[in-house]
C-alpha cells in the first residue's frame, strides 16, 4: 500500500512553491533521452498495476556470478525475466524462485515502454521484458553495460517512481568518467543506437520518504529479449 506519511525533504527535491523551470526533454548524448516527468501523471496507475506482479512474482536480492548479494531488490515481468546468479547473468522464461512463467506485463506498463520510446525518437518499440528494481537506502547499482538480450538495436526505456536519484551515466568503456543527472519520480530515461551500450549506473539512494513508494525508489526497465536461455 502507498505510504501516507508527508514526504521529507532531501537532494533534489523541488520546493512545490516553486516553477520548475528546467528543459522537460534533454540529450545526455546522441541516441540517449531523458523526458522529465514524462510517466508523472500515470504514476499511481503505475504502482496499483505492479501490486500484482509483486505478488506473483515476488522481489529478490539474487547473486552475482562472483557469488556476491546485489543490494538491490529486482524481479521482472513479460515473456522473458532477468535473472544473474553463480552461473551468469541471463533471461528465462520462468521465475526461478516459483517455478511459473513470469506475470504477463501489464498493458498499462507495455503502452508507456513504446509511447516513451517513440517520443525519444524510437518508433516501434515493443519491450517483452519489463525488470523491476526496488532501492532501499543506501542501495546502489554499479557501472554496467545491458547486453544480455540479444538485440543491441532496440532501445532501453527506463521509468524512475519514488525517491530521487543520481544517475551516473557513462561512455562505451567503463573508464569514461559518468555524467552525473538527477532522476525523479516519473522521470523516463531512453538509449539506444549509438547510446545502447554505453556504461550507466546510480549512487546510493539517499534516505527519504515519498507519498507513494515509501522509503524506496522503484526502477522499471523495459527491453525487448531477441535471444535467451530459458
Amino acid at each position: 500500500m502507498p505510504d501516507s506519511t508527508p514526504p521529507q525533504r532531501g537532494f533534489g527535491q523541488m520546493d512545490l512553491g516553486l516553477t520548475d523551470t528546467r528543459p522537460k526533454r534533454v540529450t545526455l548524448s546522441p541516441g540517449a533521452t531523458l523526458l522529465r516527468g514524462f510517466a508523472l501523471d500515470q504514476a499511481e496507475e503505475l504502482w496499483r498495476a505492479l501490486t500484482p506482479v509483486l505478488h506473483a512474482a515476488p522481489l529478490r536480492r539474487m547473486l552475482t556470478p562472483g557469488g556476491r548479494q546485489m543490494s538491490v531488490a529486482m524481479t521482472s515481468c513479460g515473456t522473458w525475466g532477468w535473472i544473474t546468479d553463480q552461473t551468469g547473468y541471463r533471461y528465462t522464461r520462468t521465475d526461478p524462485t516459483t517455478q511459473a512463467p513470469w506475470p504477463t506485463m501489464p498493458r498499462l506498463l507495455f503502452q508507456l515502454a513504446s509511447r516513451s520510446a517513440a517520443a525519444a525518437g524510437f518508433e516501434g518499440f515493443k519491450p517483452n521484458a519489463c525488470l523491476i528494481n526496488r532501492y532501499e537506502a543506501g542501495t546502489r547499482m554499479t557501472a554496467h553495460q545491458d547486453k544480455d538480450e540479444g538485440d543491441i538495436t532496440q532501445p532501453i526505456v527506463s521509468v524512475s517512481l519514488g525517491l530521487p536519484i543520481l544517475f551516473l551515466w557513462g561512455g562505451l568503456q567503463r573508464t569514461t568518467r559518468p555524467h552525473p543527472i538527477l532522476l525523479e519520480h516519473g522521470d523516463v530515461l531512453v538509449w539506444g543506437g549509438k547510446a545502447r551500450l554505453h556504461y550507466h549506473g546510480v549512487k546510493p539512494l539517499e534516505q527519504g520518504v515519498h507519498p507513494l513508494t515509501g522509503p524506496t525508489r522503484f526502477n522499471l526497465t523495459f527491453r525487448y529479449v531477441a535471444q535467451a536461455v530459458s
